[in-house]
C-alpha cells in the first residue's frame, strides 16, 4: 500500500520461530501483542492490517484507493476490508494449525493426530475453503477489482488471503477469475517494488 501511495518508508523484517510459528519476541517491544504487521508513523503505533490500510489511505491517499462514500463501490470496499480477516483467513488458519498438529505431534500419538487432522479437514475445513473460494471466484467474475473497476485498499487487504490460498490452501479448486485478479496484482509496479524490498509475500513462494 505504501508503494502504491508513493510514501517513503523504512522496512524492518522479523522472522517467526520455525518451531512455534510465533512472532519474534522483539515485536513485543513495539506492541504488547508481539504480532505483525505493525506500522509506526510518528507517535502512532498501528496494528491490524485493515486498520493500518484505512489509516494510510485516509492520511496519504488524497482520495485515492477508496471509493466515494454513499456509493455501491464504497459498500463493497468496506465489506471486503472486513471479510479478508473476518472470514477468509479463518479456515486458512485452521488448515495451517491442523497441518502442524499432523506433522509435529509427538511420535506416539502422531497416528491419532493425523486421523483427527484428516477428519477435521475433510468434514469442515475443506468444505469451508471451497465455499469461500467459490464466493470470491464469482465476485471477481463480475468485477475487475474487489470494490469495482478500480483498485482500492480492499484489493491490498485481500491480497494476503488470496496469496495464502494459492500457496497452501488450494485443494485443487479451479479459480480462473481469482487467478486473473492475482496476475493483475502481481503485474503492478508497486507490487514488484514491494517484493524487491521485502521478499516474497508467503515464505517459500518465488512469485
Amino acid at each position: 500500500m505504501l508503494e502504491e501511495l508513493g510514501v517513503p518508508y523504512e522496512l524492518k523484517l522479523y522472522q517467526r520461530d520455525p518451531k512455534t510459528m510465533l512472532g519474534d519476541p522483539e515485536l513485543k517491544k513495539v506492541h504488547p501483542l508481539g504480532k505483525s504487521p505493525i506500522v509506526t508513523d510518528g507517535d502512532a503505533v498501528l496494528v491490524e492490517s485493515g486498520a493500518i490500510l484505512e489509516y494510510l489511505v485516509e492520511k496519504y491517499g488524497d482520495g485515492k484507493f477508496v471509493p466515494k462514500r454513499d456509493t455501491p463501490e464504497f459498500l463493497r470496499y468496506r465489506y471486503w476490508m472486513h471479510y479478508a480477516e473476518g472470514s477468509a483467513m479463518s479456515p486458512l488458519l485452521m488448515k495451517l494449525v491442523f497441518n502442524q498438529v499432523r506433522t509435529k505431534a509427538p511420535f506416539l500419538i502422531r497416528p491419532v493426530a493425523k486421523a483427527i487432522s484428516a477428519s477435521v479437514t475433510k468434514m469442515f475445513i475443506g468444505p469451508q475453503l471451497k465455499t469461500h473460494y467459490g464466493f470470491v471466484e464469482a465476485e471477481l467474475g463480475a468485477h475487475t477489482w474487489f470494490a469495482g473497476e478500480e483498485l482500492t485498499a480492499a484489493d491490498v487487504q485481500m491480497s494476503y488471503p488470496i496469496e495464502a490460498s494459492f500457496a497452501g490452501g488450494g485443494l485443487g479448486f479451479e479459480r480462473p477469475n481469482t487467478t486473473k485478479w492475482l496476475e493483475r496484482v502481481h503485474a503492478r509496479p508497486a507490487y514488484q517494488r514491494g517484493l524487491e524490498k521485502g521478499g516474497p509475500v508467503i515464505p517459500g513462494q518465488s512469485t
